[in-house]
């Protein structure tokens, strides 16, 4: 099959295809024929040395596809040869076949073709964890989404909608319509404006209950200073960096915030199977129903696979970058 590889950490143009064997599925694992894979910040970081997959994952680039049930392994009741699904994984997923335990395969909508199912899995899972699983988000709450733009952004906007809460975000102004069609009640351009100042005036002082995080450091303590009472702050990334010089933690206790951070890729493959199943619990009639939808920037050839990085790397896109692997399936 063919598969990206790279032979050294680097910049995009290290990423070529190579011809690798195809996986065969374990028990309880089913092989997937890929029509899509989703492309994520975590494939840039580990292209670069930076975040080396979980001990006994595969390797190959990829943490969200598409595709059919080409075969299954020993003990699968779920799923047939021919059955369409989708899922998370912790590795593997820009090649052409890829194995997954059955029960982190996801059906995917009769409403939505596999090139645009290869969207959902990593971007709407992340995003379910964070505001059900971490936040415990209630209804007419407001969260504070920020790279509204972003897969896990979008997502975030829809899922927030979905659990009757009120949805801010903060992004670029080029994207305020984007996330404004999603349903964003408001978005704030972060480039010229302080989103402190702007959320006390759009929140007429009260602030926020709940915010979805990736950049750290920079925006750590006006994260606090924006939280409600009893608030809740996850943090998923750290794209400005580590580091919190002199920081008080009066606003914490004072305010009994909650601070979580979080990863997926490496917890346990039962944690993992349990979100699935809550979020597909969930999701499933929201997503039949069109309130809830994959949003996609582009959708590239599998040989483009560097381009989509760059793409990435350069903050120029808007919703996913999905790599069609098989371009014959990703219209099905």
């Amino acid at each position: 099959m063919k598969a990206v590889v790279f032979d050294f950490p680097g910049e995009a143009d290290v990423l070529k295809l190579a011809d690798l064997p195809v996986p065969a599925p374990g028990e309880k694992h089913i092989r997937i024929k890929v029509a899509a894979a989703g492309v994520n910040r975590a494939d840039i970081l580990q292209r670069r040395g930076k975040y080396p997959p979980p001990a006994g994952a595969s390797s190959i680039l990829g943490l969200e596809v598409s595709g059919i049930v080409e075969s299954i392994g020993k003990g699968c009741t779920k799923w047939k040869a021919g059955d369409k699904v989708m899922g998370l994984l912790s590795g593997g997923g820009y090649a052409e076949y890829v194995v997954m335990h059955e029960d982190m395969a996801i059906p995917v909508p009769f409403n939505i073709h596999l090139g645009q199912a290869a969207a959902i899995p990593e971007a709407f899972l992340t995003a379910f964890q964070s505001l059900v699983w971490l936040a415990h988000m209630q209804a007419r709450e407001t969260v504070l989404i920020h790279a509204g733009a972003s897969g896990v952004g979008t997502a975030a906007i829809q899922l927030a909608l979905a659990l009757d809460a009120v949805p801010i975000v903060t992004a670029s102004k080029e994207k305020h319509n984007l996330c404004n069609q999603l349903g964003a009640r408001a978005a704030i351009d972060y480039k010229v404006k302080d989103f402190v100042v702007e959320l006390k005036n759009i929140t007429n002082d009260k602030g926020v209950d709940v915010i979805i995080d990736f950049i750290g450091a920079p925006y750590f303590k006006k994260n606090l200073e924006i939280l409600r009472a009893d608030g809740r702050l996850v943090l998923l990334a750290a794209m400005g960096g580590f580091k919190v010089e002199e920081f008080n933690l009066l606003s914490i206790l004072s305010k009994r915030v909650s601070v979580m951070g979080s990863t997926l890729r490496a917890r346990s493959i039962d944690y993992q199977i349990k979100l699935t199943n809550d979020f597909w619990a969930f999701s499933k009639k929201p997503f039949a129903d069109g309130a809830l939808r994959p949003v996609i920037d582009k959708m590239l050839p599998f040989s483009e696979v560097g381009q989509a990085h760059q793409l990435i790397e350069e903050n120029k896109t808007a919703g996913k970058i999905v790599l069609k692997i098989d371009e014959a399936l990703v219209n099905i």
